[in-house]
């Protein structure tokens, strides 16, 4: 049997990771500033992650939700705490996609409509309606396009009352940062007029914040940022720092039903003990704090790349655009400077995603390189 290949690959294979570095079969070493396309939050291989994991693997992997599982309320309390979302409910799941899913479905059995607004150049998954609020055909099967979804620039918020007051629409999605998408983002006028749009048409506020959010910002959430309250909140990259996990925050106006969303894997104990993990060490390591100090300094330093148009994005979520195509330029930095950047949809930008234990002195290296090749 083959792989069925969907994925274009760069040549090369990481054996082992530590920190912000992995290496590959070679032994070559690479800094990484993307992180896995953000999932890595607290740092490769942390050893206290790593022993949360091992102990908990040698007593209970995994065991059905038929059962009492005490870590997933834990895990609640935990991450209501450090996020400051303690008047939510949390729905555990295995993915950003599956995160997705749920809050929309949610929100259809609340609304009991089923039209979703979506935002132009969105990305929120890869799944049946997760991917239909995705704004790539590309992506789109004909399945998915069953789907009533309508597309709307950001920051136009006539447009999005003039569609809201059609009166048939089940939720409102958007993402608190955009990452595919090219790291635009709504302003506070439009994040904070959509709120209130929305509750005035009793029409749930889903913030996608599986990118932007576990303090990748430089505050716990991307919409902490505009003072606004959304309904439903779904979380998942940097969540369990690798471990597949998903969830869904829910305003604790809504009440669950039995059978209302359900999961076979969502929330196992495994899943819970790295989950708990990542929460435990960015607390005591104060590693939100980390993000915007060093997000403060790689905004003075890339001032001196001359060849940079603008910088996008918060914390570090982050977006450097010039204006030329940066595939080769991305290139080099893998084959010549060994540094993992990533892309989006706008070809002219490299996006930048590391874990968030980043120093001034990973910059350093990465402007420098910029330097080198862009020969400044």
């Amino acid at each position: 049997m083959e792989l069925f290949k969907v994925y274009p690959l760069y040549n090369i294979t990481p054996v082992k990771a530590k920190g912000v570095y992995v290496w590959d079969e070679s032994n070559t070493k690479y800094l990484d500033l993307y992180g896995g396309h953000g999932v890595i939050s607290i740092g490769h291989s942390h050893p206290r992650y790593i022993k949360s994991l091992s102990e908990q693997l040698s007593k209970i992997g995994f065991y059905s939700n038929a059962v009492q599982n005490p870590l997933q309320q834990t895990l609640a309390k935990k991450l209501g705490k450090l996020s400051s979302c303690e008047d939510y409910n949390l729905f555990l799941c295995n993915s950003g996609a599956e995160a997705n899913e749920n809050a929309l479905k949610l929100a259809s059995f609340i609304t009991k409509k089923s039209k979703i607004i979506s935002f132009n150049n969105s990305f929120h998954g890869r799944t049946s309606a997760a991917v239909a609020v995705t704004d790539n055909k590309k992506i789109n099967a004909p399945i998915n396009l069953q789907q009533e979804v309508t597309f709307l620039p950001l920051n136009d918020i006539e447009l999005v009352k003039k569609e809201l007051n059609k009166n048939d629409v089940a939720a409102v999605i958007i993402e608190g940062i955009q990452g595919v998408g090219g790291l635009d983002e709504g302003t506070t006028a439009f994040f904070q007029q959509l709120q209130s749009i929305c509750n005035k048409k009793e029409v749930p506020l889903i913030l996608d914040e599986i990118q932007s959010g576990y303090g990748r910002s430089g505050k716990f959430f991307a919409f902490q940022h505009h003072n606004i309250q959304p309904d439903i909140i779904t979380i998942a990259k940097g969540m369990a720092n690798g471990f597949p996990i998903g969830g869904v925050l829910i305003s604790d106006k809504y009440k669950a039903t039995y059978g209302m969303l359900g999961t076979t894997f969502g929330g196992n104990h495994l899943a819970c003990a790295a989950a708990i993990s990542v929460l435990d060490i960015m607390e005591n390591e104060d590693l939100i704090n980390n993000v915007n100090t060093v997000y403060n300094y790689f905004l003075k330093e890339i001032k001196s790349v001359l060849k940079v148009k603008k910088v996008k994005g918060k914390g570090l979520m982050l977006g450097v655009e010039f204006d030329f195509e940066v595939a080769e330029l991305r290139k080099k930095l893998i084959f010549e400077k060994h540094i993992f950047t990533g892309g989006s949809i706008n070809k002219k930008l490299l996006r930048i995603l590391p874990p968030l234990t980043l120093s001034k002195n990973e910059i350093d290296v990465f402007i420098n390189a910029l330097k080198q090749l862009l020969h400044e």
